[in-house]
């Protein structure tokens, strides 16, 4: 009997090293070509501390960073320049490095004062940047990571986001003490990406992984289970204790 499937390829490594070093290259692979064939890319942002090496090393491949905008899948409720900002990480791992213009760097605005008002502009934004497919911006790369709850982007168990068809970009409430507030991408903007990459690294990831590939389960209960709906390519790039081998 199956019981579970891999929705999409499945990419095992040694250590988080490798797993930087397989995400970077297929990243930057994925950038690359699209700039060349279209004369732009869009990559959409994870925080948490899994790609932050990752990033490093992209911002060391040679792209035409000119012809990149980035994005973020999504943000706390917090300024730029706090220690749990997304962007502050990302800034320091990628933004710092890599030569790519202010203009194309598209932060999501956690401090705003309507963070319902700062979602749609965001979604706007996302509209007017990135090539459309369906009537829907497909971006070019997302990266993402599982919680050890299963969650993905700002979409937690439990919670009605996962269930928001009508926005790109929603305002999270915080569930304290869970999580603070945040903004987020929404299913339907995630599965229209182009290709989307999946890192996860450690123990703790081994559970919550075999629930997003496990054949019965729900949303509600995990909602990292929304990339089995991505039409893109998926790609899922993992440690070997993640996938409960060490």
């Amino acid at each position: 009997m199956i019981t579970k499937v891999v929705p999409g390829q499945l990419v095992a490594t040694i250590d988080a090293e490798h797993v930087a070093k397989e995400a970077a290259a297929r990243i930057a692979k994925v950038l690359r070509d699209a700039t060349l064939s279209t004369g732009l890319a869009t990559l959409a942002l994870s925080g948490g501390n899994t790609p932050r090496a990752a990033y490093a090393l992209l911002a060391k491949e040679a792209l035409e960073w000119t012809k990149v905008h980035v994005f973020w899948v999504d943000e706390r409720a917090v300024g730029p320049t706090d220690d749990r900002s997304n962007y502050r990480w990302a800034k320091a791992s990628l933004l710092d490095t890599a030569p790519i213009p202010a203009a194309n760097i598209h932060g999501m605005p956690g401090d705003a004062p309507d963070l319902d008002a700062a979602a749609r502009d965001y979604e706007a934004l996302l509209r007017k940047t990135a090539r459309l497919d369906g009537g829907l911006p497909a971006l070019d790369v997302v990266v993402l990571g599982i919680g050890d709850d299963g969650h993905t982007a700002s979409m937690f168990p439990g919670e009605p986001t996962i269930e928001i068809t009508d926005r790109l970009v929603v305002a999270v409430p915080a569930a304290q003490p869970k999580h603070e507030a945040r903004l987020t991408m929404t299913t339907p903007l995630i599965e229209n990406a182009r290709a989307a990459f999946i890192l996860a690294v450690g123990k703790d990831k081994s559970a919550p992984l075999e629930r997003v590939w496990s054949v019965a389960g729900t949303l509600k209960e995990t909602p990292a289970r929304i990339t089995r709906g991505i039409r893109g390519s998926v790609t899922w790039i993992i440690d070997k204790t993640a996938g409960g081998l060490g």
